[in-house]
């Protein structure tokens, strides 16, 4: 395909599946249609890669649908300068977003190949302010805490407690918490030292696997 194929691709992403979903944030619209999707999947799913759909990238994993993508940064609130740190780079396109509407994404991955891969990409693309390391993410980074922003991209039993701890106050974090089959994608905010928690969408994302994660 060629790159005008997929820049219409993009646009009619956008367009078709965030617009009329809700998603309206400027910034987060903005990253959708700039970070090109396809060069975060292989090439043989070059042609699906601006579907309504999530996609394998290997070792069990995905890339998430466009539209879970949007919705999660949107729900972050972000204004362009803050710090963010995301759990589970996966494909790395989460994190790309992610850098064109914050400061700096710090993001962990347990899966050496994902992220060598990721990293690649990160540097092909000049994505420059995104900062990566293999770790259990479910004890964040507390070295580089507090952040603005936290983002998970898989589903855990409950809401880990070093993450809460390593979140800004005031600070926003949006993580999907329920079974291993469908999970509830919450928003917790901490604001003046409390700590609120409610449901944005049902949905259904890989294991988050880890201490305060499920064990596979």
């Amino acid at each position: 395909m060629s790159a005008t194929t997929f820049d219409i691709n993009r646009e009619r992403m956008v367009e078709e599946q965030l617009i009329p979903r809700g998603i309206s944030d400027p910034a987060t619209l903005a990253a959708m249609r700039k970070v090109p999707r396809h060069e975060f999947v292989d090439d043989a799913m070059g042609a699906k890669a601006y579907g309504d759909h999530p996609l394998p990238i290997g070792a069990g994993q995905t890339i998430s649908q466009p539209y879970i993508v949007a919705l999660m940064t949107q729900a972050l609130g972000l204004t362009g300068k803050e710090k963010v740190l995301e759990i589970g780079t996966g494909s790395g396109y989460q994190a790309a977003v992610l850098s064109q509407v914050c400061g700096k994404v710090y993001t962990i991955e347990r899966i050496d190949s994902l992220l060598v891969r990721a990293r690649k990409i990160f540097d092909r693309l000049h994505y420059h302010n995104i900062i990566s390391r293999i770790d259990d993410g479910t004890i964040g980074w507390a070295a580089e805490a507090p952040f603005d922003g936290i983002l998970v991209t898989a589903g855990g039993p409950e809401i880990p407690e070093p993450l809460v701890e390593q979140l800004a106050d005031p600070g926003r974090m949006v993580i999907p918490v329920g079974g291993q089959d469908v999970q509830e994608l919450q928003l917790v905010e901490k604001l003046d030292g409390d700590v609120s928690v409610r449901t944005i969408e049902h949905v259904r994302f890989v294991n988050l696997i880890g201490n305060h994660g499920w064990s596979s």
